[in-house]
């Protein structure tokens, strides 16, 4: 609208200009010095005169038309008719009825359209300050969408199940014809990064309906009231175009549980809870309106929000297995070329508990190094380095240590590696580095074979001889303790009490398990864990965990000291590579071997 506003004062005043050109004034009379003016009335020179407030003109007897300013001289008409000169008097000249237009409603007219130009400016957008209570959800256009369920991978069994909902809205007599109903509402639950946001794209893309977006803070305003009335005038849009579907992405922003917050049942945040629920399932029935939700903390959505006739589906978006990893990878890695020797299954493998956001960053991640070192294509080593950044941080090579800090971390890391490849049943070997990586010094990895779901005592115990490799090389190798060791003795403490008091892996205090979560909705996160246990029982578990991390660092200990000759020489060629995979420590182990029989 301000833009036409424009237009009409550029039309207006290209009118004004045209007229002030057309009306351009007469050829000027000559210009007579007052004192000239005078000696040509005494000389009887001057035939008439016309007087305008200050302004005289008039014509001389040889017919010179002239024109001058006269100062304030009262005997100037007494003079004139002296010499019976012709007096013409006229009134002062009025501005044109534009200019007296302007003048008087100029500045009223000049308020209006800034008042229109500012409201229409801050209505523009997101910002409706006048219309606080509208709704501010997206309607996404199936022109504008192009992911599909073909982008979507590694989550099928949640892919069908959203199939199905896009099949009831296209055929819902398939499922009727039974007495089936549509479901209300299906509530989408995962990881961060899982695909919940992408599944909930790709319905906007394959379905045939109207699809409203919208955020859960979005209903969320300083203004009391304001959100329920955007979940009103929400569902209001959605009736008049049903059916359709209602994404609300991350809904615990306003559907968590009531009673938690700080202003009783007078909460902002509650009053819009209460709307929705209302307009999910009240006594105005919204037939042929979906409502799609998600969120990655379903334990903190008020009850009442979960029940059938609200979220009658709630489907889990896993973090997928190695069959999925390999699906989504060859997805994100349609566009980019890649090397012959990149095996996405290889890849797959070795990145347990990544999700799809995590996998689609480390393909972008490779490319990216790829493009860099100035490569056509992306190969193996870029992904091996893109991996290495994303698991355990960029390389820090302008970190200087020096020489006892680096033999202090080489004999860490081959006491790591060394107990993870001598002892059966661990994961296997992968690569050994003393290039400081984030805020670690060194790092050993290790790649699992397969995921897992479920871990037995004895591989927990395994991972905490691992897990105390490094400081028990430090001791047998150096003679004292570093402080390099802190994270991998918390690591162990943590996963000995978990053992001990939610597992219950111990044999003395048998299967039990000891403390309660306390967490606070409201908070959102775990806060403290109740103590529902005597104090005995709490020496008790002191002493269990600690009878375990010191079995371990034991048994660690042993090990290395048995392969007392295999350790020296791991460390040694770290201190020489600084990275080594496990082609080499196979190799060395093969070596050392040999020297002992030739021995």
């Amino acid at each position: 609208m301000y833009k036409s506003i424009f237009i009409w004062l550029f039309i207006v005043m290209s009118v004004f200009f045209v007229f002030n050109l057309f009306n351009t004034p007469p050829k000027s009379d000559k210009e007579l010095i007052f004192s000239d003016f005078l000696a040509s009335v005494n000389s009887g020179a001057v035939e008439e005169v016309t007087i305008k407030e200050n302004n005289i003109g008039g014509r001389l007897k040889d017919g010179t038309k002239f024109k001058t300013y006269a100062a304030s001289y009262p005997e100037l008409v007494k003079e004139l008719r002296d010499k019976d000169v012709r007096i013409n008097a006229k009134p002062p000249d009025q501005p044109p009825w534009y200019m007296t237009f302007l003048l008087s409603w100029g500045p009223l007219i000049i308020i209006v359209l800034i008042w229109i130009f500012f409201m229409r400016q801050m209505q523009a957008g997101g910002n409706k300050a006048m219309s606080f209570g509208k709704s501010r959800a997206k309607v996404v256009s199936d022109k504008a969408v192009k992911i599909t369920f073909a982008d979507v991978a590694g989550i099928e069994e949640a892919k069908n199940e959203v199939q199905e909902i896009i099949e009831f809205l296209r055929d819902p007599q398939k499922f009727s014809r039974l007495g089936g109903k549509i479901p209300k509402g299906v509530l989408l639950v995962g990881a961060p990064g899982s695909g919940k946001t992408l599944l909930a794209k790709a319905i906007a893309g394959e379905a045939a309906v109207p699809f409203f977006s919208i955020s859960g803070s979005d209903f969320v305003e300083m203004f009391v009231g304001v959100g329920a009335s955007r979940v009103r005038d929400l569902f209001d849009q959605a009736k008049k175009s049903a059916p359709c579907i209602i994404f609300i992405d991350e809904i615990d922003a306003v559907g968590r549980h009531r009673g938690a917050g700080l202003g009783g049942g007078h909460d902002e945040r509650e009053q819009t809870l209460n709307q929705l629920l209302v307009e999910m399932d009240g006594f105005e029935g919204k037939e042929g309106v979906i409502i799609v939700a998600a969120t990655n903390r379903p334990d903190v959505l008020d009850p009442a929000l979960l029940r059938p006739g609200r979220f009658d589906r709630q489907i889990v978006v896993p973090v997928p297995d190695v069959k999925g990893r390999i699906e989504i990878l060859k997805v994100h890695s349609k566009a980019i070329p890649m090397a012959d020797d990149v095996e996405l299954e290889k890849i797959a493998r070795g990145t347990p508990g990544f999700t799809g956001a995590d996998l689609a960053n480390l393909i972008n991640e490779a490319a990216l190094i790829a493009a860099r070192r100035s490569k056509d294509k992306v190969d193996k080593e870029d992904f091996e380095f893109a991996r290495d950044k994303v698991l355990m941080g960029v390389e820090r090579r302008s970190m200087v240590l020096n020489d006892e800090e680096k033999r202090n971390t080489a004999y860490h890391e081959a006491g790591h590696a060394l107990v993870a490849k001598l002892t059966p049943g661990t994961d296997p070997l992968h690569k050994v580095s003393i290039i400081p990586r984030g805020r670690a010094l060194g790092v050993t990895q290790q790649l699992p074979i397969d995921d897992k779901y479920t871990y037995s005592k004895d591989y927990l115990l395994k991972a905490l001889n691992v897990l105390m490799g490094g400081r028990a090389a430090e001791e047998l190798a150096l003679g004292h303790m570093t402080t390099g060791a802190g994270n991998d003795l918390e690591r162990a403490t943590e996963l000995a009490r978990r053992m001990v008091t939610e597992w219950g892996m111990s044999e003395m205090l048998g299967p039990l398990t000891f403390g309660k979560k306390e967490e606070q909705i409201f908070l959102g996160r775990e806060i403290a864990r109740h103590k529902d246990y005597s104090e005995k029982t709490a020496v008790d578990i002191d002493e269990e965990v600690k009878r375990i991390v010191m079995e371990a660092y034991e048994v660690s200990k042993k090990l290395l000291k048995k392969n007392r000759s295999l350790l020296e020489a791991v460390a040694k060629l770290l201190l020489e590579k600084e990275t080594i995979d496990l082609a080499d420590i196979d190799q060395m182990v093969k070596d050392v071997k040999t020297a002992k029989k030739a021995s």
